[in-house]
C-alpha cells in the first residue's frame, strides 16, 4: 500500500496517490448529502438550516485539530523524504501528545460556551433547540476525529493513502445507515443524525488506530511514549501557523453564517443546501491539493526541487481542466441539484440556493488554484504564507460580504467568495513563482 513519492513518473505518481485521498473525501460528502438529504426530508427545513449551522461551526471547531494534524504530517512527509526515521518517531509521539490535549482542551471549552456561540452566530430563535441538540451531541465525536485524522496524515505521509480510504469508506456506510436508522425509524430527530455520526467517528478512529499500530511500527512507541522538547517546540511553532489557517478560514466562513443566518430561516436552509453540493463539486481538487502537498513535502525533504517544479505543473493543469468542467456541470444542474434538498413548495430557498451555485459554479478555479497554493507553502516549511492567502481570501470575503449585504441583498456575500479567492491566487500565485524559480527552491528564503 505503500508509495514512494520521490521516485517515477511525476503525474502518475502524484495521481496514483490522490486517488484514494480524493474517493475517501467523495464518500464523506456523499455522507453529508444524504445527512442533509435524511435531515430536510424528515425532519422539514428548519431543521435542515439547523443541522448545516451545526455542520459550519463544527467545521470552525475541528479545524485547529485539522489543521494541527495536517501541519504534524507535513513535517512527517519531510522526514520521510530525508529518511530519517529516528526524527520521525520524535515527532510523531510529541505531536500525539500536543494535539490530543489540544482536542481536550478545545471539547471541554465548547461544551461551556455553546450557548454564547450559538447567540453569537445570531440562531433564529425557531431552530435554536435543535441546533443546541445537534452541537451538545456531536461535540462527543472530537476526541475520535483527532484519533482518525491523526493516523490517516501518519499513514499518507509515509506513502500509505489506501488505508484511510477503507477506514472512512466503511464509516460513511454506517453513518448513512445509522442516520437512516435514527432520524427515518426512531424519530429522535437531529440528535439522532448527531448520534449516528459520533458512532460513525468512534468506529472510523478507533478502527484507523488499531491497524496503524499493527500494521505500521513507527506508530508502536519502543520504551513508551516519549515528548522530547526539541519535537514538541517543532511541532508547536509548525502546526500552529497550520492550525490557525484552517482557524482563520472557518472562523470566516462562520462569520459568512452568522450574516446568512440573519436573512432568515430559509435563506438558511438554501445556504446549508447549496454549500453541501459546492463542497462536493470542488472537494476533488481540495484532496488532489492536499496529496500534491506530500508530493512536494517528500521531494522537499529529499532536495528534489526539478522534480518539485515539474510536478507543480502538472498539477496546475490537471487542477484548472477539472473546475473548468465542474463549473459548467453545476451551472447547468443548479436547479435539480438544490431540488434534491429542498422541497418545491420552498420557493425562496430553491431562489437563493440556484443563485448561490451559479455565482460559486462559475469560480471555482479560483479555489482550486488556492488549494495548491495552501499545499506548496505547507509543504516547503513556509506555513505562515499560507495563513497569510487565508486571510486575505476570507478578510476580504467577510470585508465585502458585511458591507455590501445590508444594501444590496443576500447576492452580495456569494459574490464576495470568488474575489477573495482571486486575491489570494494573485499573491500566493506570485510568491511561489519566486520561490520555484529559485536554485534551491523555498530553503533560499
Amino acid at each position: 500500500m505503500k508509495r514512494d513519492l520521490t521516485t517515477g513518473s511525476v503525474t502518475k505518481t502524484m495521481l496514483c496517490f490522490a486517488v484514494p485521498m480524493i474517493l475517501g473525501n467523495v464518500l464523506q460528502q456523499c455522507y453529508n448529502l444524504a445527512d442533509t438529504w435524511i435531515v430536510g426530508a424528515y425532519l422539514g427545513t428548519g431543521a435542515l438550516g439547523a443541522v448545516g449551522s451545526a455542520y459550519t461551526l463544527m467545521t470552525f471547531l475541528t479545524s485547529l485539530i485539522l489543521g494541527m494534524c495536517m501541519g504534524a504530517g507535513a513535517l512527517f512527509s519531510i522526514s520521510r523524504g530525508q529518511e530519517d526515521y529516528a526524527r520521525l518517531r520524535e515527532l510523531l509521539g510529541s505531536a500525539f501528545v500536543l494535539i490530543l490535549a489540544i482536542t481536550a482542551v478545545l471539547t471541554a471549552a465548547s461544551y461551556g460556551l455553546l450557548h454564547t456561540i450559538l447567540g453569537w452566530m445570531r440562531t433564529p430563535a425557531d431552530v435554536y433547540d435543535m441546533m443546541y441538540a445537534y452541537v451538545r451531541v456531536i461535540l462527543a465525536g472530537l476526541p475520535f476525529l483527532f484519533l482518525y485524522n491523526f493516523a490517516a496524515f501518519f499513514l499518507r505521509a509515509v506513502g500509505n493513502s489506501v488505508a484511510p480510504l477503507l477506514f472512512l469508506g466503511f464509516s460513511t456506510l454506517l453513518n448513512i445507515g445509522l442516520d437512516v436508522l435514527f432520524v427515518a425509524v426512531l424519530r429522535r430527530g437531529v440528535a439522532g443524525a448527531a448520534e449516528a455520526t459520533v458512532l460513525a467517528q468512534l468506529t472510523a478512529g478507533v478502527g484507523l488506530g488499531v491497524y496503524g499500530l499493527l500494521r505500521e511500527p513507527l506508530l508502536r512507541p519502543d520504551r513508551g511514549l516519549r515528548v522530547r522538547r526539541d519535537a514538541l517546540r517543532t511541532i508547536l511553532t509548525y502546526s500552529a501557523a497550520t492550525g490557525a489557517q484552517q482557524s482563520v478560514m472557518n472562523f470566516g466562513i462562520l462569520m459568512v453564517q452568522g450574516l446568512v443566518n440573519s436573512f432568515g430561516t430559509a435563506v438558511m436552509a438554501a445556504f446549508a443546501a447549496g454549500v453541501k453540493i459546492d463542497t462536493l463539486a470542488y472537494m476533488p481538487v481540495q484532496e488532489f491539493g492536499n496529496a500534491y502537498s506530500i508530493f512536494v513535502s517528500q521531494n522537499h525533504g529529499a532536495g528534489k526541487q526539478d522534480r518539485i517544479r515539474s510536478g507543480t505543473r502538472s498539477a496546475v493543469i490537471l487542477t484548472l481542466c477539472f473546475c473548468l468542467l465542474i463549473s459548467g456541470a453545476v451551472w447547468l444542474l443548479a436547479p435539480r441539484l438544490i431540488s434534491l434538498f429542498i422541497q418545491p413548495h420552498e420557493i425562496q430557498a430553491l431562489a437563493v440556493g440556484v443563485q448561490y451555485l451559479r455565482i460559486e459554479g462559475a469560480c471555482y478555479a479560483g479555489i482550486g488554484i488556492l488549494f495548491l497554493l495552501y499545499g506548496y507553502f505547507r509543504a516547503v516549511e513556509r506555513p505562515k504564507i499560507s495563513l497569510l492567502l487565508t486571510v486575505i481570501s476570507l478578510g476580504t470575503r467577510v470585508a465585502l460580504a458585511y458591507a455590501w449585504a445590508p444594501w444590496v441583498g443576500v447576492w452580495a456575500i456569494w459574490w464576495a467568495i470568488p474575489i477573495g479567492w482571486l486575491l489570494a491566487d494573485l499573491t500566493g500565485g506570485a510568491l511561489a513563482r519566486r520561490a520555484l524559480r529559485r536554485p534551491g527552491g523555498a530553503r533560499n528564503r
